[in-house]
């Protein structure tokens, strides 16, 4: 029997085994709908181990989207989802030490660097319990990046992989725009959640997958669900998630010299932003249109003129730069900020309070600034710093006729997005928040892809012209 065999058995076994223990031990379990549910948590994701290549990544993101969500029963995954991610990063380095071929670069002794710094800044909060358990999370975000999210990427095909996070995308988009539109349900809850999803991870992807299609109708498939995207992307208002979004299509469109595509783009952009003002129901809170101000007005004060452009923004940057100076070097805690609330009333024994010493920051490169100080903030920049250079290789790889099939392209797009979006919100090191992990996640999968000089990329192989470059296939 083969290895892979045996070790699907030991686990089958194994799992069984404490499956039993657990019941013997709690048998009231099986009397409530939470111990039922866990149960069928743990079925899944024992069965994702099994084809921990293939189907962990999906589920460990629909996890985290579930938890995010309106959907039901969405508050039994507040929890489930560190399990999951615990499973995900702890199998993955044991999958990933197993390959022959692994390798890890600067950028993952970087990211080890901050999850140190972290980890430090958490004994000088003031909820330090708080702060490790956040830290600590932080290290399976990147365990699982720098290992188990390299291994959901084919080494000699990584194009299927995005092929399938691209039907991922498409789904997402039809369910979302039946809920939002239809239904009048907002799923996704915050209106800055709905642009975030829409203008960093779905319109990346299909805007790609539009320029790869090969045939008419799936052209025009991708098309249609592009304008619907950006459609629901404008009915937010988010002016973050619409930035990101535009800034990653530009460099797309420009790198390709897709022209036509882009100006088709911005055109569209125009006519659904009309659209949306004067003819599709909006949510109660989103600013409402009187005729006495342009429609572009609408999207970049929304409504609020009189508080500028970056008004609703400057209220917690101003009080992040003034936490920063009173905790220039060490910081108020990763994950954790300073409040005005009582820390008598806080300072309950093993309790959680993410509500209350979390708040909005409106960027993230100041949030982890507050969070880990001047000196611990210096590995995350740096971080960063190479995340945006794989970004910026990549497009100055197509732009001097790389190919539009190579996997790298969706995931410079998607990390440029990001990239963008976190300058207005403060999700990027928000270890809860899906779009964290799902962002690392492709910032790890990056870096593998990310062309080396001279490297040629084909629908179907990739020829390295010299020895020790890195070679990728991304065959359709």
């Amino acid at each position: 029997m083969s290895d892979g065999g045996l070790r699907t058995i030991f686990i089958l076994l194994a799992g069984s085994l404490l499956l039993s223990c657990l019941l013997l031990l709690r048998p009231g379990y099986l009397a409530t709908a939470s111990g039922l549910g866990a149960i069928v948590v743990g079925e899944i994701v024992l069965a994702a181990v099994c084809k921990y290549r293939q189907t962990f990544f999906p589920i460990l993101i629909a996890a985290f989207l579930w938890a995010g969500s309106a959907i039901p029963y969405h508050a039994a995954w507040l929890q489930g989802r560190w399990l999951v991610l615990t499973v995900g990063a702890v199998a993955g380095m044991a999958v990933y030490m197993k390959d022959r071929d692994h390798h890890f670069s600067t950028f993952h002794l970087v990211a080890f660097f901050c999850i140190l710094a972290a980890l430090i800044s958490a004994s000088v909060s003031a909820y330090p319990e708080e702060a490790l358990l956040k830290a600590m999370s932080l290290a399976l975000v990147f365990i699982y990046g720098a290992t188990g999210a390299r291994t959901a990427v084919p080494t000699l095909r990584p194009i299927v992989f995005f092929r399938r996070l691209l039907l991922g995308c498409e789904v997402v988009t039809y369910f979302t725009a039946v809920c939002y539109l239809l239904f009048r349900w907002e799923v996704l809850g915050n209106p800055n959640s709905l642009g975030a999803v829409m203008g960093v991870v779905v319109i990346p992807l299909l805007l790609w997958g539009f320029l790869t299609a090969q045939r008419v109708p799936q052209r025009i498939r991708l098309g249609f669900e592009l304008v619907l995207a950006m459609l629901l992307l404008m009915s937010s208002f988010a002016r973050a998630g619409i930035a990101g979004a535009t800034v990653s299509s530009l460099l797309v469109c420009i790198s390709l010299r897709q022209y036509r595509v882009m100006l088709k783009g911005l055109a569209a952009g125009i006519v659904l932003a009309t659209g949306i003002v004067m003819f599709v129901p909006l949510p109660s809170n989103a600013p409402r249109w009187d005729g006495s101000e342009s429609i572009s007005e609408m999207f970049i004060y929304k409504g609020k003129q009189q508080q500028g452009v970056l008004g609703s923004r400057s209220g917690p940057w101003m009080q992040t730069w003034s936490v920063i100076k009173d905790h220039p070097w060490f910081g108020s805690g990763f994950g954790t900020s300073v409040t005005s609330d009582d820390l008598t009333q806080l300072a309950l024994a093993h309790a959680h309070f993410d509500s209350r010493i979390a708040r909005e920051h409106g960027n993230s490169y100041l949030a982890i600034t507050e969070w880990v100080g001047l000196l611990g903030v210096l590995p995350f920049y740096f971080l960063i710093f190479l995340t945006a250079s794989k970004v910026r290789k990549v497009f100055a790889w197509l732009r001097q006729g790389g190919d539009v099939f190579s996997p790298a392209l969706p995931a410079a797009a998607i990390v440029a997005a990001g990239l963008i979006h976190a300058m207005f919100e403060d999700w990027m090191f928000a270890v809860g928040y899906y779009l964290c992990v799902f962002f690392w996640a492709m910032a790890f999968i990056l870096a593998d892809l990310a062309p080396a000089p001279m490297a040629a990329y084909s629908r179907s192989s990739a020829v390295v012209p010299e020895p020790g470059y890195m070679a990728m296939a991304s065959g359709q």
